[in-house]
């Protein structure tokens, strides 16, 4: 039993040792990807900045100063000023995406450029109530109509804006909304508007990045939007209630009620509580990239431990089933070269995309393995062999992550299987018997 500690059990703890030290490269390669992502982010960042970045776009609001006399703690009363916010009774929304890729150094990111006809209507029955809200007075002739725009830099041009009928310019202004949102006004007179219904129009053309968004700042918002990409990712709080996606690219249609979200139609801009609210209500579409490359890389990582075990084990049934011997220094080049795959992935598939990177990685890592395997173990079928199934397992490992929703299901056959296949080649063997001699360390020699 003591001659059996020394054996067989120091080879396992060891070989153990050996898989759980390579989770130091392991780590530095996540890091790795980690540091890749934060540059790929960066361009981002670099091509939003001369295009415009991630769009959140609303229809008008209509803003009123107001003054209300409220009563401090001390019992002075005191006039104070804010800003009631009142939302139009029905808003269309008609946009089309014109979309590109930009390219910032190795990286590129989906930009757009989109036409957009916005239409609604201002009712009297929404504005006379608003006046009396929580008995404020309002300025009337100060009043102003805004548009929330998420990035300004987006905006590129106003071809119309029609507030009664009658041409309008917008003008800039310092007033935020949503928490984020920058602000257009076009001031209005609402003495002159009198009781009737207030309408606009708008039609403009907004650039971005990545992401169009818009906010249901109406009673009834109804958005359709089309553009020519074939993998729309629909984000927010709403999914579109009709939607068409082909090659070609696609088509959507949103209806959102006053009912569905959790802002009124009429609130003072000091409620903070109501910024959260209009930020959480965004809906629309993202330009999603299939090919992400970090988070492919991120995933395969994950088995990293997985497989550097899998080939240990590998190596091991070879000194238990041919009666070899492995040298601890051998077990730590192969896991090198097992970790170093996952460098030669990142760096490849930032160049030429995920699949091919995969390919010429693993042949890369099989070839080199099979090949030392085949010297070290002193037979060229053995190495041969340990090539083919570490192709297996790398075939296994595409599988797994082309699979994501079902990669737990087949990783989990997988891993079972894999067990009750090492469990039924180790069957024969006596692991209490002694340390089998050999001629002598499995080493390269020379001719």
């Amino acid at each position: 039993m003591g001659h059996w500690m020394k054996g067989w059990t120091a080879k396992v703890l060891g070989v153990g040792l050996l898989a759980l030290l390579m989770l130091i490269p392991l780590w530095r390669v996540q890091s790795l990807v980690e540091e890749r992502q934060g540059m790929r982010q960066a361009a981002i960042d670099q091509i939003a900045q001369g295009w415009g970045g991630e769009q959140v776009l609303g229809g008008l609001v209509l803003a009123v100063p107001s003054h209300q006399m409220t009563t401090l703690p001390s019992g002075e009363a005191r006039d104070m000023t804010d800003t009631t916010y009142v939302l139009p009774d029905a808003l269309s929304v008609d946009a089309g995406m014109a979309v590109d890729k930009r390219r910032y150094g190795i990286y590129d990111a989906p930009v757009f450029a989109s036409t957009v006809q916005l239409d609604g209507r201002f009712t009297a029955e929404d504005i006379a109530p608003a006046r009396q809200m929580d008995g404020s007075r309002w300025e009337d002739g100060k009043a102003e109509l805004r548009l929330a725009v998420g990035d300004l830099r987006g905006l590129q041009e106003v071809s119309e804006l029609r507030i009664n009928g009658k041409t309008q310019r917008f003008q800039s202004s310092a007033a935020t909304f949503g928490g984020s949102s920058s602000m257009v006004i076009v001031p209005i007179d609402l003495t002159a508007v009198g009781d009737q219904p207030v309408e606009f129009s708008v039609k403009l053309r907004l650039a971005g990045t990545q992401s169009l968004q818009w906010l249901p700042l109406a009673r009834t918002t109804d958005v359709k939007l089309h553009a020519p990409w074939p993998d729309p990712s629909f984000i927010g709080a709403a999914l579109p209630v009709e939607r068409a996606v082909n090659a070609d690219g696609f088509s959507a249609r949103w209806h959102m009620l006053d009912l569905n979200r959790k802002f009124g139609q009429t609130w003072h801009a000091s409620d903070v509580r109501v910024d959260t609210a209009v930020h959480d209500a965004a809906f629309g579409v993202a330009l999603f990239q299939p090919v992400d490359v970090y988070q492919r890389n991120v995933r395969a990582g994950k088995y990293g431990v997985l497989f550097i075990t899998m080939t240990f084990v590998a190596f091991f049934l070879f000194e238990v089933l041919k009666r070899l011997r492995v040298h601890p220094v051998q077990y730590l080049l192969v896991g090198a070269a097992l970790a170093s795959f996952y460098v030669l992935l990142l760096a490849l598939s930032e160049q030429i995309g995920f699949g091919p990177a995969y390919a010429v990685a693993a042949a890369s890592v099989v070839l080199i393995i099979g090949g030392y395997a085949g010297a070290v173990l002193g037979a060229r079928r053995a190495g041969m062999w340990l090539g083919v199934a570490l192709a297996l397992v790398y075939a296994m490992l595409y599988v797994v992550l082309a699979a994501e929703q079902y990669a737990l299901l087949i990783g989990a056959i997988v891993l079972v299987l894999t067990v009750a296949l090492l469990m039924y080649l180790t069957r024969r063997i006596d692991w209490y018997a002694s340390m089998p001699a050999a001629a002598g360390p499995a080493i390269m020699e020379q001719p």
